[in-house]
């Protein structure tokens, strides 16, 4: 086994893994704030932000797919090692992960049923640098108006008008993780 796939994981799981899951859900329950998240060094091209969030949201129960140059042997063996996350196409999947491009379109992606709209996906859009224009945000969480820099508005209005059905989404950047649930207005 390659020494990379042993290597990049939380040093310390039980305070990392915490530590990442408290940042995660600040950025959900906070649309708009950004959050620093560190602790893991995957495999390129995976940021050291969206390595901590498959290390704490991912197990041998949660349905990964990796979109695009995403999906390459190290990143595989890395997260096979590190989480044991089942990987699988974007119609069932829990969790993808992938550029806005490449995740694109959104329509393959579970959007949870009445009954259960917790069944649907979580969105890990990794960015270089999120674009400049910056999006109006409204809703739970949110005291007046917070600002987010997205890749594109109309997918993201359109999930939100299927709430409470629709995707979740978390921004990576190197060591920053922010999110959009679907329970946000943008505008």
């Amino acid at each position: 086994m390659p020494s990379q796939t042993l290597e990049g994981g939380f040093t310390e799981p039980a305070v990392q893994s915490a530590t990442a899951f408290r940042s995660v859900m600040e950025a959900m329950a906070r649309p708009g704030t950004c959050h620093t998240i560190t602790g893991a060094t995957p495999p390129s091209p995976l940021s050291k932000a969206a390595g901590a969030v498959l290390l704490t949201l991912c197990d041998t129960n949660t349905p990964l797919y990796l979109a695009g140059p995403t999906d390459t042997p190290e990143v595989r063996a890395w997260i096979a090692f590190h989480t044991g996350a089942p990987l699988v196409g974007p119609t069932v999947c829990a969790f993808a992960i992938g550029s806005w491009a490449d995740l694109m379109p959104l329509d393959p992606y579970p959007i949870g049923t009445p009954d259960y709209p917790d069944r649907s996906a979580t969105l890990i859009v990794e960015t270089d640098t999120l674009p400049s224009e910056k999006a109006a945000l409204i809703g739970p969480g949110i005291k007046d108006k917070a600002y987010l820099s997205l890749p594109d508005l109309a997918p993201i209005q359109i999930n939100h008008r299927l709430f409470p059905l629709g995707l979740d989404f978390i921004f990576t950047s190197e060591a920053t993780v922010t999110a959009l649930p679907r329970s946000t207005q943008v505008s």
